[in-house]
């Protein structure tokens, strides 16, 4: 099914994230001999880092213009990723499959936590290593979404806000209760540098696609403009300043797990 990912240029994003992918692949020591699913895998940026790795990787979204870029990019790259348009909730791949479990800002966002989490333990193989990246409570992306609700109509309906998958007590319940158990989890971050507060919202308006799909109605109703001054103010607020730049650092938890016993 389509979604509003990709009503803006999501993929700019995705370029700036490709660090965040790239951690997540290196946690889980993807080799030559696993087979791998990336789960909401967007434009494909982890699928293609372990499918450069020569694993056999299933890249799975449910969003078909992202998986169209992605696509291009591995045609580009001459990498080989099956590309899977699919829900987090029914993913194309038998169970047991997966030798490595990827989510890099994805699974988050599935409407059903618990459906999703019982699907990541699904697909994984005995010993499979499960490795997600996932907004922190708080943090600036889930900040970003705090502003905008005033200007923006409610989320689809879900069991829990995304960023309870960056939040170690709860994700460890969330995978606990599929019987996958938590190695490690740690913070990250990845910095995102722009000339000002001005060009960081006009990036970070222009790449959301939920966003974009509501500008003529904002228009419209004259609330436009007050929707980019307050993410001007929040990058302003939350951005780190230094001469001619502003940094925003976007905080992750990256969690590495594995099948129970």
């Amino acid at each position: 099914m389509d979604t509003t990912w990709g009503a803006g240029e999501y993929p700019l994003m995705a370029v700036r994230l490709l660090p965040a992918a790239a951690a997540a692949v290196g946690r889980a020591e993807v080799q030559a001999s696993d087979r791998v699913v990336d789960v909401a895998t967007g434009t494909g940026n982890a699928a293609l880092l372990a499918a450069g790795r020569g694993a056999e990787v299933v890249g799975v979204d449910s969003e078909r213009s992202l998986l169209s870029v992605a696509e291009q990019r591995s045609l580009d790259s001459g990498l080989h990723v099956r590309w899977e348009a699919a829900d987090v909730a029914a993913l194309p791949v038998p169970r047991g499959w997966a030798t490595v479990v990827l989510s890099v800002f994805g699974v988050m966002y599935a409407a059903d936590h618990a459906v999703a989490a019982r699907e990541l333990a699904r697909c994984a193989a005995p010993k499979a290593r499960i490795v997600l990246a996932s907004w922190v409570p708080g943090s600036f992306m889930p900040a970003m979404g705090q502003a905008l609700s005033a200007f923006l109509p409610p989320p689809p309906p879900s069991t829990g806000p995304p960023s309870r998958w960056g939040d170690p007590t709860a994700v460890d319940a969330l995978l606990d209760a599929v019987g996958l158990r938590t190695v490690s989890s740690l913070t990250e971050s990845v910095t995102l540098t722009f000339a000002d507060a001005g060009d960081a919202a006009d990036f970070l308006i222009r790449t959301a696609g939920h966003v974009i799909a509501e500008r003529e109605r904002l228009t419209a109703d004259g609330r436009w403009d007050p929707m980019v001054a307050a993410m001007q103010d929040l990058a302003d607020d939350r951005g780190r300043h230094r001469a001619g730049h502003v940094d925003l650092d976007l905080a992750y938890l990256l969690v590495t797990a594995s099948p129970a016993a």
